[in-house]
């Protein structure tokens, strides 16, 4: 997956927490927990992209350079 792509889907991610939280502030009680397991696992895969595209960006070898 391209760093162009999983930023994309971060954004789209970001975007949907955001409405969630709305919707939960103005849902009823019964809706409000339906809403607020989808806003827990939204949130978990947006961390998770997020680790992936700052992994991404590491250009650093994942070993240490040894100089002789």
């Amino acid at each position: 997956m391209s760093i162009r792509m999983i930023a994309k889907d971060l954004y789209r991610l970001m975007k949907e927490v955001e409405e969630l939280e709305k919707q939960i502030e103005n849902a009823s009680f019964e809706k409000c927990k339906k809403l607020k397991d989808q806003l827990r696992k939204t949130k978990a895969e947006q961390n998770r992209m997020h680790r992936i595209l700052e992994g991404s960006k590491d250009t650093s070898p994942p070993y240490p350079k040894i100089r002789f």
